[in-house]
């Protein structure tokens, strides 16, 4: 959860070509592709594109479904906090992302692709979200939406480090 890590992607992937590694993979986010080349997943992905020694695969996951159990979507006193509207999303769980992740590992690699975006199979509200987390848990759980700047201090209580919480402002 830094925000400022592009320089260091950039030395790794130096040493990676030294070392003769041919395809890595990216775990990017879903819709980077439309922010300015300073934010750290996109200058990422801009310096991938820059190298030719080495082939890419760039993931674009949408949100992950572990973001209600383990980030900035984990409801806080039986709240979750979020900065957004009543759309809906699909959500997607990290072990799918992985079987991604490997299989572009073991046949991408032979043929490069463009980036892929990918979602979970069905779109809900943060809202229908906390109603299948209180079903499950059996604990009251609702879903409250505020303005981008009333939300950072309920993700930094979720354990999201605070220059973490200013990026989702965004």
């Amino acid at each position: 959860m830094r925000t400022d890590f592009a320089d260091q992607v950039a030395a790794f992937l130096d040493l990676a070509q030294i070392a003769g590694v041919r395809h890595v993979t990216y775990l990017s986010a879903y819709g980077i592709d439309q922010a300015p080349p300073q934010v750290a997943l996109r200058a990422v992905e801009l310096d991938l594109n820059r190298r030719g020694a080495i082939t890419h695969s760039i993931l674009r996951p949408a949100w992950f479904m572990q973001n209600f159990s383990e980030t900035f979507l984990k409801p806080v006193d039986g709240v979750i906090t979020v900065p957004t509207a009543d759309g809906a999303e699909a959500f997607i769980d990290a072990e799918d992302i992985a079987a991604v992740a490997a299989e572009t590992l073991a046949v991408r690699m032979l043929m490069p692709a463009p980036p892929t975006r990918f979602t979970g199979s069905e779109a809900i509200t943060v809202s229908e979200a906390a109603q299948i987390i209180a079903a499950v848990t059996g604990e009251s759980v609702t879903a409250q939406r505020h303005r981008p700047r009333r939300v950072i201090p309920g993700t930094v209580a979720a354990g999201v480090p605070a220059e973490y919480g200013e990026m989702l402002r965004c």
